[in-house]
This record gives structure tokens, sequence and C-alpha cells, in this order.
């Protein structure tokens, strides 16, 4: 090894970057669209469910 460290991609000015952008959407979203996106909320509920199954159920090595 040369000795060094592999920096997460959450600290460089990229993930710095798009952590502000993506801040900057969700309060965007929340402060003008606050209407529609509790009307979307029930969707959103419902969406997460089965990706939230998909994506946590990935390391369990079923089937294999």
């Amino acid at each position: 090894m040369n000795g060094r460290t592999q920096v997460s991609w959450w600290r460089t000015a990229t993930g710095a970057t798009a952590i502000g952008i993506a801040l900057l959407g969700i309060f965007h979203v929340l402060r003008e669209d606050f209407g529609h996106v509790l009307g979307a909320l029930p969707y959103l509920v419902l969406l997460a469910c089965p990706l939230m199954h998909l994506l946590m159920h990935r390391g369990h090595r079923h089937g294999g």
C-alpha cells in the first residue's frame, strides 16, 4: 500500500456539493409545494414498502 487512506465520497467536494443541492431542493419542495407533498405522502409510503423490502433483504443470501 502507498499509505493513503481512502476518503469517503461524502467528504469530497463533489459529495458536499451534492448534499448541499439536495438540501436546497428538499427545502424548496417543503417550503413552496407543501400541499403537493402532503397529497403524495400516502403513495410515497406505499412505494417505500417494496423498496425497503428489496433493499433491506439484499444481504440475506436467500435462494443461493
